[in-house]
């Protein structure tokens, strides 16, 4: 009897409406904790807080890359230089040259690569704790099938992007760089088809990842609404130009996140997307500023250095743009699935 009086009270116990409130979001790992904000209870002083702090810890990161930059400039000079004395032979200049570009570009490239793999997974892994506990405040109002619902989707496509990330597109993206190098060293037209081929398969596989996310966002109707259509604008037209590769599709998302900043009251949710900005916003920074100065150092080259060493530089370039479609591309889908769940939270 006493057994059956427990049952049934801790029954009633877990009937119990939970509030919202009540949930805690996992705390932010180590490297994103330092950016974030003393106070997470203002999303957009939070956000702002959140960039400033990433930005300040840019300064190594932009000096070595000038640095990195400034030596591949004075190698194609040297190359072009040594490749105008009488009885030079030009092929065997252009390769040293070629091989003394890549090798310069090769170790800041592989630190990268490894950061943005690094950083999808570190997003994922996070959003494998968030999103529970914002499903449990959702359905603790009553949106239980609609939680249910965000949860899967965000889920299956989180782990099917992920997965190609790591698995494909990051291993991908080393053999563009290989294609990239012997294009340039031998200047064979196969191996620059190949370089291509790599890329444009590399871009799509996110495209239609995201062309079939986005499609399921608006489908369902899961983000519903009106943003103010100025705001929208220059969000679509920022996120288009900051993010290569994906940014056009990204851009027609972005109007989950202006809708959803009108019902941001959840603290979970505050707090979630603070973390999830804080996780990406330093690679993302840093892979950006590594994407802009080889466009400037290819853009120098191409005025006194060879073809191949100036495609080879963009090649680098080309890598970096596909690095910032990689993490762009997880961070705002998790963005907007917390999204969605916070309109269903506070609405």
């Amino acid at each position: 009897m006493k057994k059956l009086i427990l049952i049934i009270l801790l029954f009633c116990y877990m009937a119990m409406p939970v509030q919202a409130a009540d949930l805690t979001a996992p705390t932010a790992p180590d490297q994103a904790q330092d950016l974030m904000p003393p106070d997470t209870e203002s999303f957009g002083e939070g956000l702002l807080y959140v960039f400033k702090s990433a930005v300040e810890k840019l300064e190594p990161e932009i000096a070595a890359g000038c640095g990195v930059c400034l030596a591949v400039i004075a190698v194609v000079i040297l190359t072009s230089l040594v490749g105008s004395f009488p009885g030079t032979t030009k092929n065997v200049t252009e390769l040293a040259g070629t091989i003394a570009v890549a090798c310069l570009l090769l170790g800041s490239a592989n630190t990268l690569v490894k950061d943005a793999a690094a950083t999808v997974t570190e997003l994922s892994e996070y959003g494998k704790m968030l999103l529970p506990v914002m499903t449990t405040a959702m359905a603790a109002q009553g949106g239980i099938s609609g939680s249910a619902a965000i949860y899967t989707g965000t889920a299956v496509f989180d782990a099917v992007l992920c997965g190609v990330i790591s698995r494909l597109l990051v291993p991908m993206t080393y053999i563009f760089l290989a294609m990239g190098i012997a294009s340039a060293a031998i200047g064979e037209d196969i191996l620059k088809k190949l370089r291509d081929f790599m890329k444009w398969l590399i871009s799509w596989s996110l495209k239609i990842v995201l062309y079939v996310f986005t499609g399921y966002i608006t489908v369902t109707g899961v983000v519903s609404g009106t943003a103010d259509q100025a705001a929208l604008k220059a969000t679509k037209l920022t996120i288009s130009g900051a993010v290569p590769v994906v940014g056009s599709i990204l851009s027609d998302a972005s109007e989950a996140i202006l809708v959803g900043a009108g019902v941001v009251k959840s603290a979970v949710g505050v707090y979630g997307l603070l973390a999830i900005a804080a996780i990406a916003i330093g690679p993302f920074l840093r892979i950006g500023v590594q994407y802009l100065l080889l466009k400037l150092t290819a853009a120098i080259c191409g005025v006194f250095g060879s073809k191949k060493t100036t495609e080879l530089i963009s090649d680098f370039s080309g890598a970096m743009g596909l690095l910032l479609a990689m993490t762009g591309t997880v961070c705002l889908m998790l963005l907007i699935s917390m999204v969605c769940f916070m309109k269903g939270v506070s609405g």
